[in-house]
């Protein structure tokens, strides 16, 4: 059974967890731009995202130890919240023209409580949802993340030519507080009896509870490899779009964009409501094979030539796919944390799933280069099939971890 008020508060939790990511990247960058800041200089800035890399090397102390109030999570997620509150009011008053060694600094602050909120949260939903409700608990967070990131993103652009960046800051300070008022009201975790351990044995113990699993191997290939084939294809999709098929900028914003994301939303809540019936092993292939056929869209996109009611087509079932899959994946590596140390080991699972993502993306422009964007495309769906291999090879563990998992 679904829980509504488990369900509910993961929306404004969601939201808060996504609205800094913008705030220290795509929005501070158009900031830094509008103030005529070398742009050699605005490049640095994106060293402040590696607390999104790094998160899982200061988890373990969000594990081990917990603040005198709330309980561990969410005592975890309120520092955290205020923290990024007092940081974005710092950036608000703070000019660029100041001296920018202090913006950075700032910002780099920023992310790094941003990224301790995500480890504190995901550990939080992963600790109390329960098995039927990871689905539709993922789709939620998934939600109100993308919408917090139009928030400090597109919205955050607009409201800059009226109010300035400072209020805009401000504003988006303020909004913070959405995440503050969900952490005090949310339910409580249930406690686990952590007994007082050495500082290196609170960092080595949850690495050694997720290597102990049985093929445990197997499994982190299959982490590393299930959204390979879908990263691939995405990671240069704009540029496709705009350069090959000649599309315009505004034909891309609004399909590949919006309606994007809106096929990227509905398809994370369908397969939350599909996981709250099925088990992880059967709702991973299906959705894995899903979201490998549709990369053909592409291709054929390239073969039929330019057509607005295809790129639709294409962009749609692309990404409803896409969102089904990131519901279903997530799903597993919230099975596959042992709760006491679920901050940590769901920190590194998700750095690891990044790993290919990051390294495809890195050499797309060498693969496209080289062997055409037919090609690329076709390269992209031969390899989302290998995941898919190594899933069969492990439904006996997958069953096991989808049938370990009790509620909350």
């Amino acid at each position: 059974m679904l829980s509504s008020r488990r369900m509910a508060v993961l929306l404004p939790l969601g939201f808060a967890s996504g609205l800094p990511l913008a705030l220290t990247s795509g929005t501070l960058q158009a900031w830094l731009t509008m103030v005529d800041v070398p742009v050699r200089q605005i490049g640095l800035f994106a060293l402040a995202g590696l607390p999104y890399t790094l998160k899982f090397l200061w988890a373990p102390w969000m594990d081990a130890y917990a603040p005198g109030w709330l309980d561990r999570r969410r005592g975890w997620m309120l520092i955290c919240q205020l923290a990024l509150i007092a940081g974005l009011v710092m950036m608000a008053g703070w000019s660029p023209a100041q001296g920018m060694h202090w913006i950075a600094a700032l910002a780099l602050f920023a992310a790094f409580a941003s990224a301790s909120q995500d480890v504190a949260y995901d550990a939080y939903r992963t600790d109390m949802l329960g098995v039927h409700e990871r689905g539709m608990g993922t789709a939620l967070t998934t939600v109100g993340y993308r919408v917090a990131m139009l928030t400090s993103g597109a919205l955050a652009l607009i409201l800059s030519e009226d109010i300035g960046w400072r209020k805009v800051y401000l504003l988006m300070a303020a909004l913070m507080g959405i995440g503050v008022i969900s952490t005090w009201h949310a339910p409580p975790v249930p406690a686990l009896e952590l007994p007082r351990r050495a500082l290196a044995q609170a960092l080595r113990e949850p690495f050694e509870s997720l290597l102990s699993r049985p093929r445990i191997e197997w499994l982190l290939l299959f982490v590393v490899l299930y959204k390979l084939g879908d990263a691939l294809a995405g990671a240069l999709s704009t540029t496709f779009l705009l350069r090959e098929m000649q599309y315009t900028a505004a034909d891309v914003g609004l399909i590949n964009k919006g309606v994007g994301l809106a096929a990227t939303l509905f398809g994370a809540l369908f397969a939350g409501a599909l996981l709250a019936r099925w088990r992880l092993y059967p709702a991973l292939m299906a959705f894995g094979v899903l979201q490998a056929v549709t990369i053909l869209g592409f291709y054929g996109l390239l073969v039929m030539g330019k057509s607005h009611w295809g790129l639709v087509l294409v962009v749609t079932l692309e990404n409803l796919t896409s969102g089904m899959g990131t519901c279903a994946f997530t799903a597993l590596l919230m099975a596959l944390c042992d709760h006491r140390y679920s901050a940590t080991q769901f920190a590194l699972l998700t750095a690891l799933a990044s790993i290919g993502r990051i390294v495809v993306g890195g050499g797309a422009g060498y693969l496209v280069e080289g062997m055409g964007w037919g090609n690329y495309f076709l390269l992209s769906f031969v390899l989302a099939w290998p995941a898919l291999g190594v899933l069969r090879l492990l439904q006996a563990q997958i069953l096991a971890v989808d049938a370990e998992a009790q509620p909350a």
